[in-house]
């Protein structure tokens, strides 16, 4: 392979990064600027802050759950291109992504004996 058959790519990139610097520029040019306290306020269906979102801080838990949603979305998004091409990669490939998916369920097991998936009031 040669350097001049990735200039189609360098030019793809180099037209995304001039197209998102343009409109980000563009849009700090129009945008209003009037920065107040009222505005800067967490805002919760209309109503005042109250409680432990008022200062800003959630909970470990919002964090862990948020964390294991995009480990298994990782997984899913594994597990389509795997079956799809399962007959071609024989049962190699077979053996492989039962390892991929027994490590996640130990992860999740880890998890779950940890008290990660419990809501505590």
């Amino acid at each position: 392979m040669t350097a001049i058959e990735f200039l189609p790519v360098l030019v793809m990139i180099a037209g995304v990064v001039l197209v998102v610097g343009a409109t980000l520029f563009v849009s700090s040019l129009l945008r209003p600027s009037n920065p107040y306290p009222e505005k800067n306020m967490p805002y919760e269906c209309g109503m005042d802050p109250a409680g432990e979102a008022a200062g800003g801080r959630f909970r470990v838990q919002f964090y862990i759950l948020a964390i294991l949603l995009v480990v298994f979305d990782v997984e899913t998004m594994f597990l389509f291109p795997w079956a799809v091409v399962l007959k071609e990669i024989g049962l190699i490939g077979f053996i492989e992504m039962f390892v991929f998916i027994s490590l996640l369920l130990v992860g999740f097991a880890y998890a779950w004996l940890k008290g990660a998936l419990e809501w505590e009031a």
